[in-house]
């Protein structure tokens, strides 16, 4: 295993869990029906996701190159390699998929039900939640890591003859890391509301898995830079034109 890899993606990702426990599980739960202070269920689940973020680290940093996955930047800064050449080749898809995710972020608050506008009205995630976790450690945590293991799984599993997966073993990693990517939402929303209709189960899980998707991509053909700069794109822009 790469260890100053799997460090260097740890150290990226950790800040997250951070975050969103501070400021944002906060507004997502009802803190008067609390049996313990508030402070200890922070740390706790910051502690449970950081344990998460090591794993999949340490995952990534293992398997990725056998299955083809990458981390550009990250991998070079370890090797003590061309920095500015990694960094080249993410950009203009990160651009992209950026302006991709926050016309999806966008859509799906545009459209979702009644049900999910009552949860807006309470109080969206803080910015820097937002950006930290969700740009930085869900990508750590389901392309570095979840794709990684699905894909390299695949491979072993179903053609173990062949040297590298092929682009249908990816797919399908891409597919249900984007399918799991959805799912991860749906808990926050529950808490929030109390309980949600089947119909908002599959909107929000169908709605999240469509950037899944698109991230998936990104880190297969460019890198995980490439997915990381898109999703912290998406929140910034969707941030900006509607709050």
């Amino acid at each position: 295993m790469n260890w100053k890899l799997a460090f260097l993606v740890a150290l990226i990702a950790i800040p997250g869990p951070v975050a969103i426990s501070w400021l944002a599980l906060p507004l997502l739960i009802d803190i008067e029906s609390l049996t313990i202070p508030l402070q200890t269920l922070q740390i706790a689940t910051a502690l449970q996701s950081i344990v998460l973020v090591v794993l999949a680290s340490g995952i990534g940093a293992l398997l990725s190159a056998k299955v083809g996955l990458r981390a550009p930047v990250l991998s070079a800064l370890a090797s003590g390699g061309g920095v500015r050449a990694a960094i080249g080749p993410q950009l203009l898809p990160g651009v992209i998929g950026g302006f991709l995710g926050a016309a999806v972020i966008i859509g799906f608050y545009e459209f979702s039900p009644s049900e999910l506008a009552v949860l807006q009205e309470k109080g969206s995630i803080p910015f820097a939640a937002r950006v930290l976790y969700g740009g930085i450690t869900e990508e750590v945590l389901i392309r570095w890591g979840l794709m990684t293991i699905l894909v390299w799984a695949g491979w072993r599993t179903l053609q173990r003859a062949s040297a590298v997966p092929s682009d249908t073993i990816v797919w399908l990693g891409i597919g249900i890391s984007a399918l799991v990517f959805g799912v991860s939402h749906v808990p926050s929303v529950v808490a929030g509301l109390g309980g949600v209709s089947g119909m908002v189960v599959a909107y929000i899980t169908f709605g999240n898995a469509i950037f899944g998707i698109i991230a998936g991509y990104l880190f297969w053909r460019y890198g995980l830079e490439a997915a990381i700069s898109a999703h912290v794109l998406a929140h910034v822009l969707a941030y900006a034109i509607r709050g």
